[in-house]
């Protein structure tokens, strides 16, 4: 699925929530084979919602739009996210720097620490930045909401 598509779908959905927007623009998102669609709103208030509520939403039906609009029933492998006003960047560094924290942390008591559950995009997203980190390995623990990643100390003769 084009970029262009994706774009125009998310305007679509803006306009049928009556949310005035400036811009719907593709953007880098610093993630391997993912795309970032970001819009420039006045309103991100209402788009982004408490802790990000709305923002999750928006994503969901976006991503399930692009979804039934693929030809011939096969799924988009197009990963892509929709940030608003650049919120997710901001979140996305927050996370990654946590991430580094934690992962300091399970070096100096060697041991394993677990984060809180989270959707697969943000594990993803801990397990990109702590690639190559050495003396920790990540890996997603739990099922459905309850998912989670571990980061777990490996001494450096064992990696």
């Amino acid at each position: 699925m084009s970029a262009e598509k994706i774009i125009k779908i998310t305007r679509q959905v803006l306009e049928k929530m009556a949310i005035s927007f400036e811009s719907v623009e593709e953007a880098e998102s610093g993630l391997p084979n993912c795309l970032k669609i970001v819009i420039k709103t006045r309103e991100s208030g209402r788009l982004i919602g408490k802790g990000g509520e709305h923002w999750s939403a928006l994503n969901f039906i976006v991503k399930k739009m692009v979804e039934r609009s693929v030809d011939e029933g096969v799924l988009s492998e197009r990963r892509f996210f929709v940030d608003i006003n650049d919120y997710y960047e901001a979140a996305l560094r927050e996370l990654k720097t946590k991430a580094v924290i934690m992962a300091e942390r399970a070096k100096s008591f060697k041991t394993a620490v677990e984060l809180e559950p989270m959707p697969p995009f943000e594990r993803m997203v801990v397990h990109t930045a702590l690639e190559g980190a050495g003396d920790v390995i990540t890996e997603s623990k739990g099922a459905g909401k309850n998912r989670r990643v571990v980061i777990k100390y490996v001494e450096k003769d064992r990696v």
